[in-house]
C-alpha cells in the first residue's frame, strides 16, 4: 500500500547509485544498512536479526526516530501495533527487497478476467465475488521472474546492452537458435539429446542476435505459481501434442484449494486461462478454509496444539475422521478440531449405523433371510410404514444427489446421518421390532426385511464417497450371498430417486407423529415418568380438519410411542389453551432495526385469535408507518400456559397437553412393564439367546402382586415364559 500511494503521488524509491551508477536500496541482502547511511552503516535494521545476546538495547529505527526528533526533522514519533509478516519457519519478520524484475501485463487483461470469474461457480460465492473479485478489480502486472536457482529458467535472452531480446517457446525452437549461435561462434555444438535446460547448465547456452550479436540468458527464473497455472497445458504437453485429449478436458469442471490460493493458484490458473484462451480454466472452485484448534486457534508445532493425522486415524479410523470432517462444516469454512466431536461422530452416526445393520443380520441370520428382487414384495402393498421409509429413502437420495452436484457435501452428509439416526434407526426399526421378532415367516415379516436391505444397502452407496471403508464393508456384507451385485460398493451405481416411491403427504403425517411423540417425551422427562408408565389422556389442539385428519392417521403410533392410552382433540378457538406471542429479537432485531420497537407494541397487543391466525397463515402482513412488514413464524416465540392438572408443550407451531394423573390400574400396567424390563435385562445377563423360552418364579411383593395377577399373560408373552408362579419366599 505505502508503494502503491507513493508511486500515484509521484513520490520516487529512496535509491542511491552505486559505484557504476545504478540505483540501489539503502538496505542490503543481509538486513544492514549500507555505508553511505553513515553512522548508521552496517546495522540491522531489525534487532531480530542479530545473533542472541548481541542485538543493541534500541534498535535502529528506535534510533533514527530520536535523531529525527533532536534535529527537529520529525513531525510526529509514536509508537503502534501493526500486522507484520513474519517468517513461518523462523517466526523472524521479513524484509521486502526492491529488485529488478520481468513483468506479465495482466491489467491489460483484468476486465476480461473479471467478467468471465462471473460464470465460475464459486464455494462460498462470496470468496469468488469478494476476496477473488476484488483482486481482480484490483489487479496489478504479475512479476513473473525470481531470483532463485531451483525452478524453470527464465527462455528469454538479451544482448549486452538490451536493445534485441529473443524469448524461447519451445525445446525445438531453442535448438535451431543455438544452431544458428554455432554458425556465429557464439557455441561449440549443438544441444546433446540429454541436454539438461536448468541452471546452472541452460546458463551456458548463448544466442545469436537477428543483427549478429551475442545473446545471454537473463539470470532470473520463473515464479514457480506460473507452472501451477500452466498445469492445465503442461500435464497434455500442449500444443505440442495430445491436442484432442487436452480440449476434450479444458476447462476443468471441478478444483479444490485452500481459501489462500486466491492470490496463488486460483489466480494463476484464471489469467493463463483468460489470456492465451480467452476462457476459464475451471467451471466449479471449493475454497477449502483451515483447520484449527478446538478453541480456534491455528494449529503450529510452535504452539503444541497440532492433532496428528496419523494416530487419529488409527485410533478413531480413517472414515470416522473424514465424515466428521465433511459433516461438521462446509469445506470453505475454518473448521474447529475437536477430538471430542470426532468421538460423538464414531458414537452416534457410525455405531447407530452399524448397530442397525447388527439387528438386522442377527435376525436374517436366524430366517435365512436372502434378497431376492425376483420375489420383492411391491412397495405399494407393503404396510404404511414400510412404505413411509422408501419414501424418505428416496427423498434422501435425492437431496443428496442435487447436495452432491451443488458441491455441498456437508449438507449431503448431515442428509444422510439425520436418515440414519431419526428416522431409520430411531423411528422405523424401533416401531418395527416386533415384525422382526415373529414366530412365522409371514409376508409382513419379509416386508419388514426387505425394507431395512433396502435402506441400509441404498445408505452404503450414497455415504461411499465420504465414508469409503465402511460402506465398502456393509456392501459386502449385504451382498456375500449375492453373485449379480459388484463385488464392491464403488462398482456400483449411485442411488437416483424413484419419484414415484415418493409420498409426501405419508412423509408428513410421520413427520407430525414424530413432533408430537418427542414432545409428549420431553413433558414425561421434565416431570420423570418413565415411558413404561402409561398415562390416560393428552390434548391436541387442531388448527383446521386437515391437521385433525392427519393426526387421526397416525394416532395409533403416537400412541404406542407415549405409551398414552387417548387423544382428545380440541379446536384452536375452544378457549383451553392460552397462548402468549413475543418477538425473536434475535430474528427480528437484524430484519428491522430501528422499526423494532413499533413492531413489538404490534406484536404485545396481539388477541388470541390474532395468535391463532397468524398460526394457520404462517404468518401476518404489518403496515408500520407506511411501510409493509411481514412476519414469519421464524419472527416471533410463541408459547402456551399451562392447564392446571395437565403439562403442555409447544413446539415448531404444535401444542400438546399432558393429563398425568395415575389411577391404581394405570400403576398396576406401569409396574408390569417395569417387570418385564427387569426380566429382559436378567436374560440378557444370564447371556439367554433370545428364542430360548423360561419358566419364572416370583416372590410375591404387596406393592407388584396385583400388577402380576392382572397381566400375567402380557409379562409372559413379552419374555417367553412357559409358567410363571408366584411363591411367598424364594
Amino acid at each position: 500500500d505505502d508503494a502503491r500511494v507513493a508511486k500515484m503521488a509521484g513520490v520516487p524509491a529512496m535509491l542511491i547509485l552505486d559505484e557504476n551508477e545504478n540505483p540501489i536500496p539503502l538496505v542490503n541482502l543481509q538486513g544492514k544498512f549500507i555505508d553511505e547511511m553513515g553512522e548508521f552503516g552496517g546495522k540491522f535494521v531489525k534487532n531480530e536479526y542479530y545473533t542472541a545476546g548481541e542485538a543493541p538495547k534500541k534498535s535502529t529505527d528506535v534510533e533514527l526516530a530520536i535523531k529525527l526528533k533532536e534535529e527537529n526533522k520529525a513531525f510526529k514519533v509514536e509508537k503502534y501495533e501493526h500486522s507484520y509478516p513474519h517468517c513461518w519457519r523462523t517466526d523472524k519478520p521479513i524484509l521486502y527487497y526492491p529488485l529488478d524484475s520481468w513483468f506479465i501485463k495482466a491489467s491489460q487483461a483484468k476486465e476480461r478476467m473479471f467478467e468471465l470469474n462471473k460464470t465460475i461457480n464459486w464455494k462460498p460465492k462470496s470468496t469468488g465475488e469478494g476476496r477473488f473479485g476484488n483482486w481482480l478489480e484490483n489487479l496489478q502486472d504479475w512479476n513473473l521472474s525470481r531470483s532463485r536457482f531451483w525452478g524453470t529458467p527464465l527462455p528469454i535472452w538479451r544482448t549486452e546492452d538490451g536493445t534485441e531480446e529473443k524469448c524461447i517457446g519451445s525445446i525445438a525452437e531453442l535448438r535451431a537458435e543455438v544452431e544458428k549461435a554455432v554458425t556465429a561462434g557464439f557455441m561449440e555444438a549443438a544441444l546433446p539429446a540429454d541436454f539438461d535446460l536448468h541452471k546452472p547448465y541452460v546458463d551456458y547456452v548463448y544466442l545469436v542476435s537477428d543483427s549478429g550479436e551475442k545473446m545471454t540468458r537473463e539470470p532470473d527464473l520463473i515464479d514457480v505459481w506460473f507452472d501451477s497455472g500452466a498445469m492445465p497445458y503442461a500435464q497434455w504437453h500442449y500444443p505440442f501434442e495430445n491436442k484432442e485429449a487436452f480440449e476434450a478436458n479444458f476447462p476443468a469442471d471441478f478444483i479444490a484449494e485452500g481459501v489462500d490460493q486466491t492470490r496463488g493458484w486460483f489466480y494463476t490458473l484464471h489469467a493463463l486461462a483468460t489470456m492465451l484462451f480467452d476462457s476459464v480454466a475451471f467451471k466449479n472452485v471449493v475454497s477449502n478454509g483451515l483447520l484449527q484448534d478446538k478453541s480456534g486457534q491455528k494449529m503450529s508445532k510452535r504452539l503444541g496444539n497440532t492433532v496428528n493425522p496419523f494416530e487419529t486415524i488409527e485410533q478413531y479410523g480413517a472414515d470416522s475422521t473424514r465424515w466428521y470432517i465433511i459433516s461438521n462444516s462446509p469445506p470453505w469454512e475454518n473448521l474447529k478440531f475437536d477430538i471430542a466431536g470426532l468421538q460423538e461422530t464414531q458414537r452416534k452416526f457410525f455405531g447407530t449405523l452399524y448397530n442397525t445393520y447388527s439387528f438386522f443380520a442377527m435376525y436374517a441370520n436366524i430366517d435365512g433371510f436372502s434378497f431376492d428382487e425376483k420375489e420383492t414384495i411391491l412397495v405399494s402393498e407393503r404396510p404404511e410404514i414400510d412404505r413411509w421409509i422408501i419414501s424418505k429413502l428416496n427423498t434422501l437420495v435425492a437431496e443428496v444427489v442435487e447436495a452432491i452436484d451443488d458441491y455441498e457435501a456437508t449438507r449431503g452428509a448431515r442428509r444422510i446421518q439425520s436418515f440414519v439416526e431419526n428416522q431409520l434407526s430411531n423411528w422405523y426399526v424401533r416401531l418395527c421390532r416386533k415384525r422382526f421378532w415373529k414366530q412365522s415367516n409371514s409376508a409382513d415379516k419379509q416386508a419388514a426385511y426387505q425394507t431395512l436391505y433396502t435402506c441400509l444397502e441404498t445408505v452404503t452407496r450414497l455415504m461411499a464417497p465420504i465414508s469409503p471403508f465402511i460402506s465398502d464393508a456393509l456392501y459386502r456384507e449385504l451382498h456375500n450371498d449375492s453373485e449379480k451385485e459388484a463385488i464392491s460398493v464403488h462398482l456400483s451405481n449411485y442411488p437416483v430417486s424413484d419419484t414415484n416411491l415418493v409420498d409426501k403427504e405419508l412423509e408428513e403425517r410421520m413427520r407430525l407423529a414424530q413432533e408430537y411423540t418427542s414432545m409428549v417425551l420431553s413433558l414425561r422427562k421434565q416431570e420423570k415418568l418413565k415411558v413404561r408408565q402409561p398415562l390416560q389422556k393428552m390434548l391436541i389442539p387442531v388448527i383446521d380438519d386437515a391437521l385433525k385428519n392427519r393426526v387421526q392417521k397416525v394416532e395409533h403410533l403416537i400412541l404406542n410411542e407415549t405409551n398414552v392410552k387417548e387423544i382428545e382433540y380440541v379446536g384452536e378457538d375452544s378457549g383451553i389453551f392460552t397462548k402468549q406471542i413475543k418477538p425473536n429479537f434475535k430474528v427480528l432485531g437484524r430484519k428491522l432495526g430501528p422499526k423494532m420497537k413499533a413492531v413489538q407494541q404490534m406484536i404485545d397487543g396481539f388477541s388470541q385469535e390474532d395468535i391463532i391466525n397468524f398460526e394457520k397463515q404462517g404468518g401476518i402482513d404489518l403496515n408500520v408507518d407506511g411501510t409493509a412488514i411481514k412476519l414469519v413464524s421464524e419472527d416471533v416465540l410463541i408459547t402456551t400456559q399451562d392447564i392446571p392438572g395437565w403439562l403442555v408443550n409447544t413446539s415448531n407451531g404444535l401444542t400438546v397437553a399432558l393429563d398425568t394423573q395415575l389411577s391404581e390400574e394405570l400403576k398396576h400396567e406401569g409396574n408390569a412393564r417395569e417387570i418385564v424390563n427387569k426380566i429382559q435385562r436378567l436374560r440378557k445377563d444370564l447371556n439367554f439367546n433370545i428364542t430360548d423360552k423360561i419358566k419364572l418364579i416370583v416372590q410375591r411383593h404387596p406393592d407388584l402382586h396385583a400388577a402380576i395377577q392382572s397381566y400375567t399373560n402380557y409379562i409372559s408373552n413379552e419374555t417367553l415364559t412357559e409358567t410363571l408362579e408366584t411363591v411367598e419366599i424364594l
